[in-house]
């Protein structure tokens, strides 16, 4: 989910950028010097990968998982090769032949979402038991860097914030552990610490929103991005997730105990209302950018569709869907294969046929951004990511049928849990 991140921008952000939405982060680490020369062929998309190149792969297979297509041997190879020896995954290493030490920046949102994705394609891959222990190997890493509070930062030694914690919990539900089981030395689990972030409906700016993390004083602020990421985590479910039935109009509820089921559907609740005047979601101005008007937030919206279909409320993700069908074409050309992917991802939660989405083909653009995957099989087994989402697998089956031309369109998928 990072986003997602983080599970949900394409974590293709400068250190700079990192360090200020990060308040009270407890560590300071020089930046990674951007990749130089020619980029590993196994490798999704063409920039550089310094920041965002195990986000960018992982989210590439999870949505060509979802359309019925295995990555290449050759992709998942590399991605396997960028784990380090505990476990963990770094950004990007541009020297996978290097054993990781104690400079490697390792973090959590990659190595989450690696972990997703290789639960994903495992079963598929030229080699099932590399690939099922790394996503062991990975979930074990992520237990060893749990802070007290149940919740993880970006990186090691990090104070914890709601997407990084959320990206975590969607690594979870793609291993099938549940969250309340993977408790720190103190007890606390990932739920803990999300509800830590959750505004109440009484909050005069941000109900029932989620923010990143505490400000320097204590305030916790309404943050879109947060609050699609935390909604999925709430309700247990990956990057993945899709259209929950039956349909529920987003509600916020305070409850004198508070869930974090509860938390995510006032989470959905916040999305609900945040997108409903012009059905996308804002990005403030980068620092320093000429240009201070707010601009559309693709990434983040295209999250939002996901979380709220993942709620029950897939009616009120619609205007949404339909307002990136008509606008995102653009930016996902000049993002790349992570863009394509939460595209995909948020045309699946809502049912929709990412082939014909607006003027654009999804699927082929994300396909032709790496090497090329295998093509549906009809004889092969489908996998999922997400052990409680029954809908991945019928994706998996859609997309073999729309890659063969049977026409049988696109069905409903549902949601087991």
């Amino acid at each position: 989910m990072n986003t997602v991140r983080s599970a949900a921008a394409a974590l293709a952000a400068t250190a700079a950028v990192l360090g200020a939405g990060a308040a009270g982060q407890a560590f300071a680490a020089p930046s990674p010097t951007p990749s130089t020369g020619k980029l590993p062929a196994g490798l999704y998309g063409t920039k550089d990968p310094t920041y965002d190149g195990v986000w960018r792969q992982s989210l590439s297979f999870l949505a060509q998982r979802a359309t019925g297509y295995q990555p290449s041997d050759r992709a998942v190879e590399w991605l396997l090769g960028q784990q380090c020896e505990d476990g963990s995954f770094a950004s990007y290493r541009a020297d996978a032949a290097k054993p990781c030490d104690a400079k490697t920046m390792r973090d959590t949102n990659a190595t989450a979402a690696a972990v997703q994705a290789l639960a994903a394609v495992r079963r598929q891959s030229a080699a099932p038991e590399k690939a099922d222990q790394a996503v062991k190997d990975g979930t074990g890493w992520l237990k060893t860097v749990q802070n007290e509070d149940g919740g993880w930062g970006y990186g090691v030694g990090g104070a914890s914030d709601a997407n990084s914690t959320s990206v975590v919990v969607g690594a979870l539900a793609a291993t099938g552990t549940r969250p309340t089981t993977f408790t720190s030395a103190g007890g606390r689990t990932p739920y803990d610490a999300l509800l830590s972030f959750a505004l109440p409906c009484t909050d005069g700016e941000g109900p029932g929103a989620f923010a990143y993390q505490p400000d320097k004083t204590g305030k916790l602020l309404a943050n879109a991005d947060a609050t699609a990421a935390a909604t999925l985590a709430g309700l247990g479910k990956s990057m993945v997730a899709t259209k929950a039935s039956p349909e529920q109009a987003p509600a916020c509820t305070d409850l004198p105990k508070p869930t974090a089921e509860r938390a995510a559907l006032n989470g959905a609740s916040h999305l609900a209302k945040a997108l409903a005047k012009t059905h996308h979601l804002v990005q403030p101005p980068m620092p320093g950018a000429a240009d201070t008007a707010e601009q559309p937030d693709f990434g983040n919206t295209a999250d939002a569709v996901v979380a709220l279909s993942a709620a029950g409320a897939s009616k009120e993700a619609m205007p949404a869907l339909e307002w990136l069908e008509k606008n995102s074409a653009s930016w996902a050309k000049e993002s790349g294969p992570a863009a394509y992917a939460q595209l995909i991802l948020a045309a699946r939660a809502t049912e929709t046929d990412p082939r014909e989405f607006g003027p654009v083909d999804l699927v082929e653009q994300l396909n032709a951004a790496g090497p090329a995957p295998k093509s549906p099989d009809t004889s092969a087994s489908s996998t999922t990511s997400d052990d409680e989402d029954s809908g991945f697998d019928l994706w998996w089956i859609i997309g073999i049928g729309t890659v063969v031309g049977v026409g049988i369109g696109f069905l409903l998928s549902g949601r087991k849990k």
